[in-house]
């Protein structure tokens, strides 16, 4: 259980609100409860006063978004790009290396520090999540007003995966070679639980299997420095760089983490130019493009498409409304089903990525490619649960939703559903 007396404690430091309000301003912030679920977005922390009706309703963290608004109230879930273009005025470059192993955390994380140095940023900082690594962060005032002749802050999240995508392959052979002198690599496969060849390329250690680092959609939150992590209860820390190799976790307890440093506080106006200008010169000659894409893989047996006014209301209800926990069991059900209405892969990896945009916090997209991948490979008809599973309707909240309409004693599974009913509209 949380103890919400430490929490508040926190929270009521004067200079712990100062520190998560610098950062907040023009951010989207949504607070996570105990559970993990989200509080309502869009929303705002702008003064002291917020911050502590936040923890008095039950918030434990605040996350907050790495695009910067006019107004964040305006945003609404599913909105076009240009409209979303308009109410930006910026955005941070965030780097987030995920990797399950602690020491392999802080040496990618060294090594991306050092690839931005190599380039002259000075801006960038960095903070212990209060969870398994690091974030890094480059603040926006580091990058020009125009790239192109366009504005910069139009340029989200296109520029940010390129610049993401080149760091990735600057740092690559540096990486691997310190990985290969920090452990083995079947210890380093061991560390992180997988398997060797999961990652191996061409019989050669591929440090970007070690780690992911995930390239991030429009509305994306990160958890704001001198917030609490919703579960562990640790600071999510700013940190001096020289301090990484030192750093443990209790260093962000309660008891004895410190305001000390600030987190994507710019230094200097435009020092990331020359490393902008290197990136976008490497993606036109690698001709890179970042696009949401699943490659077309082997059919399976499909019924002739069917429409979404035929679907049950649990799958309406769901395609319609975000989720906060039961995601991932969520996009299972989802996949399955659209494919046996039918539906072609690029319908499905289309509709699926629109559902997630209205998930608090959305699911990461590498999450949601690597699923769709592994689906469109089956050349079987892989059936959604059946309505009686507890997991993955009942605990979402799916299976009332159909009671009315729906006698569950006849109908097993939510694809009987949409073809009773086209049966139904046929002529005797």
């Amino acid at each position: 259980m949380v103890d919400f007396k430490k929490v508040w404690s926190w929270y009521s430091r004067e200079s712990v609100q100062k520190a998560i309000l610098e950062v907040a301003k023009n951010r989207e912030v949504a607070s996570v409860f105990q559970d993990g679920s989200f509080g309502k977005r869009p929303n705002v922390v702008q003064y002291p006063a917020d911050v502590l009706q936040a923890v008095s309703d039950g918030s434990i963290s605040f996350h907050g978004s790495v695009e910067q608004w006019s107004n964040p109230m305006g945003l609404e879930v599913g909105m076009p790009k240009g409209d979303l273009d308009k109410l930006r005025i910026g955005w941070s470059l965030l780097i987030d290396p995920d990797v399950k192993d602690f020491e392999i955390g802080k040496l990618v994380t060294k090594e991306i520090l050092q690839t931005l140095e190599n380039f002259g940023v000075k801006s960038y900082s960095v903070k212990f999540t209060g969870g398994k690594g690091f974030h890094i962060g480059v603040p926006f005032e580091s990058l020009p007003e125009r790239v192109n002749l366009q504005p910069t802050n139009a340029l989200y999240p296109s520029l940010a995966q390129t610049l993401i995508e080149y760091i990735k392959w600057y740092s690559k052979d540096s990486l691997k070679e310190k990985l290969l002198a920090l452990d083995e690599p079947e210890n380093l496969a061991k560390r992180i639980g997988k398997s060797l060849k999961e990652i191996v390329t061409e019989n050669e250690l591929d440090p970007y299997k070690v780690i992911s680092m995930d390239i991030f959609g429009s509305r994306h939150l990160f958890r704001l420095p001198y917030s609490l992590h919703e579960s562990s209860l640790l600071v999510s820390l700013p940190i001096k760089p020289e301090r990484i190799d030192k750093f443990q976790k209790d260093d962000a307890k309660i008891e004895s983490a410190k305001v000390e440093e600030r987190f994507l506080i710019p230094k200097e106006r435009n020092d990331a130019e020359g490393f902008l200008v290197e990136a976008m010169d490497w993606a036109s000659k690698y001709k890179v493009e970042i696009k949401e894409h699943v490659p077309q893989m082997k059919k399976f047996l499909r019924v002739r498409e069917i429409s979404e006014s035929l679907f049950p209301p649990c799958i309406t209800h769901l395609l319609q409304t975000g989720l906060g926990d039961g995601k991932k069991r969520a996009l299972f059900i989802l996949i399955t089903f659209l494919r046996n209405m039918g539906w072609s892969d690029e319908k499905i990896q289309d509709r699926i990525f629109e559902w997630n945009e209205k998930n608090v916090p959305p699911l990461r997209s590498n999450y949601l490619r690597s699923q769709l991948r592994w689906h469109f490979r089956q050349d079987r008809n892989l059936l959604p649960p059946n309505c009686e599973n507890d997991v993955f309707y009942k605990q979402i909240g799916l299976y009332d939703i159909c009671c009315k309409e729906i006698n569950h004693s006849t109908v097993k599974n939510p694809v009987n559903v949409p073809l009773r009913r086209l049966r139904d509209r046929r002529p005797k």
